[in-house]
């Protein structure tokens, strides 16, 4: 558990510090690239994924606080992170990242915009590490959870 732990704490930590790096770059030194089909590009997102729930405003931030908080004991508590110590740093970090952009820029700092053939969602890195920790539980369960039971 113990090794566990510190893996998990690592993770969170680096992928902490890789969001807010890359989120430097775009809020502060301006950055921009644009092509055909994504474009890197600043966009503050006051909701949450595809700006839904965007009408709470100030709320939303408290209430991901109170939800990135319970996620974070109820990994802990219940000892997931002997088994997923990985993928919960994906997401801890990742969720930590995005929720100190609302306090700080009063939205999430978005960067990925897609518009190749059609206008998708723009989104960020911590946004993709959410996704990879979902998938990563999801496999895991899927593909583990047979295993028990055979």
């Amino acid at each position: 558990m113990k090794n566990s732990f510190v893996i998990f704490v690592l993770i969170a930590v680096a992928i902490f510090a890789i969001d807010q790096t890359i989120k430097y770059m775009f809020v502060f030194e301006q950055a921009y690239w644009w092509s055909d089909c994504i474009s890197l590009e600043l966009h503050y997102n006051r909701g949450v994924a595809f700006s839904m729930l965007a009408f709470l405003g100030d709320y939303l931030k408290w209430i991901q606080l109170a939800l990135v908080s319970f996620l974070i004991y109820f990994t802990i508590k219940e000892g997931y992170i002997k088994s997923y110590a990985i993928p919960a740093g994906l997401l801890v970090g990742a969720a930590l990242g995005n929720l100190l952009d609302r306090f700080t820029h009063g939205g999430v700092v978005d960067y990925v915009a897609w518009h190749c053939g059609f206008d998708f969602a723009v989104f960020n890195f911590a946004d993709v590490m959410i996704d990879i920790a979902i998938g990563w539980f999801l496999i895991h369960q899927i593909w583990f959870s047979e295993e028990k039971k055979s």
